[in-house]
């Protein structure tokens, strides 16, 4: 399994928008805590995409591509990319032209989005929503596959023949495709033979099960093998040194931040019991220290039929630089062995 960090370049803003000095130190640190991810060992950083005042990530490419100049070995992806307000042409340059900065190290996770800014502020219609992504996803996974291309659809300028470069440095550009918790699109994943990474950020993880199945059993229908068909997730957590230690640094902030974000989309208040629950043995969140977040990573891949990918998702609780670069040290030296370890045992 491989283990890695997501972050949404946050910046703070309680007083309001963020200064340039602030918005620049918090880029300056999400560099720093990318090379140090990459000195410990964790697999892969990526970068999700919102344009929102609170994250600085509305060009993931353009902060991967710093990260490739900084770092050897790390997997540098989006996470994910809002393919549904983007070009599938100028997504596919982008990522290609940062694996050639990384020397095959770019990846992309595309997916709908989970927030509606994007929409408006491109032109977009919500009616749309599906459609979108599922023309744009195809678009992109031909221009992948074919440097010459002849497509006509419904959301773009037909393209005639158009070469479509740079070429990436992999022979094949990784794409997977980012998904909630609509059934179709993991029906729509496995059909297409792409490695699905599901965002789990609330409720019990082990009720994707029946998802995942639906995704494998569409994906060996279509003839695909069973070692395409990939799956990881996306979760919100924190390590510390104790788990008390960690329910004490990441629960304010993310009691404020996850209230905040329940007022637009309907929500009640977070509340300390609610968190608790939803950090107990099947919940989604992981915050404790190195020894429980491993065992509970282990468990909920074997209650999904196998995970390849864990990726945490930390920069949400109004967490220091100092506390990010501790967990994702410990996330590194002391959580991806013990998961090896546990994985060897089963």
């Amino acid at each position: 399994m491989e283990i890695g960090i997501d972050s949404f370049a946050a910046v703070p803003f309680n007083s309001g928008a963020a200064t340039p000095q602030a918005r620049a130190k918090a880029i300056e640190e999400l560099l720093e805590r990318i090379a140090f991810a990459d000195s410990v060992g964790i697999d892969l950083f990526g970068i999700g995409e919102h344009h929102r005042q609170e994250f600085l990530d509305s060009a993931p490419h353009m902060l991967l591509a710093a990260a490739a100049a900084k770092t050897q070995n790390i997997k540098l992806t989006s996470a994910v990319a809002v393919l549904s307000a983007a070009d599938p042409v100028r997504v596919f340059q982008n990522y290609a032209t940062l694996d050639l900065i990384s020397e095959g190290r770019a990846e992309m996770v595309v997916g709908r989005g989970s927030f509606t800014e994007s929409f408006p502020l491109f032109g977009l219609r919500f009616e749309d929503y599906d459609a979108l992504f599922d023309e744009k996803l195809k678009l992109l996974l031909q221009i992948r596959k074919e440097e010459q291309i002849t497509w006509s659809g419904k959301f773009r300028p037909a393209l005639q023949g158009q070469q479509i470069t740079p070429r990436p440095y992999q022979n094949t550009l990784p794409i997977w495709v980012g998904v909630g918790g609509t059934p179709a699109s993991f029906v729509r994943a496995g059909q297409l033979g792409l490695p699905l990474m599901i965002a789990i950020i609330g409720g019990e993880t082990h009720r994707f099960a029946p998802l995942v199945q639906l995704y494998r059993d569409a994906g060996a229908a279509a003839g695909h093998k069973p070692q395409q068909l990939r799956v990881g997730i996306h979760s919100l957590g924190y390590v510390a040194a104790t788990k008390e230690q960690a329910v004490e640094d990441y629960f304010p902030g993310y009691a404020e931040n996850f209230t905040r974000i329940g007022k637009e989309r309907g929500w009640p208040p977070v509340t300390r019991s609610r968190f608790d629950m939803q950090n107990g043995r099947y919940g989604a969140l992981i915050v404790a220290d190195p020894q429980e977040v491993a065992e509970k990573i282990v468990q909920h891949s074997q209650s999904l039929g196998g995970l390849s990918r864990f990726t945490f998702q930390l920069d949400n609780a109004n967490l220091t630089h100092k506390q990010l670069m501790a967990t994702i040290e410990r996330i590194g030296t002391q959580v991806k062995p013990r998961i090896q370890e546990l994985e060897n045992k089963a």
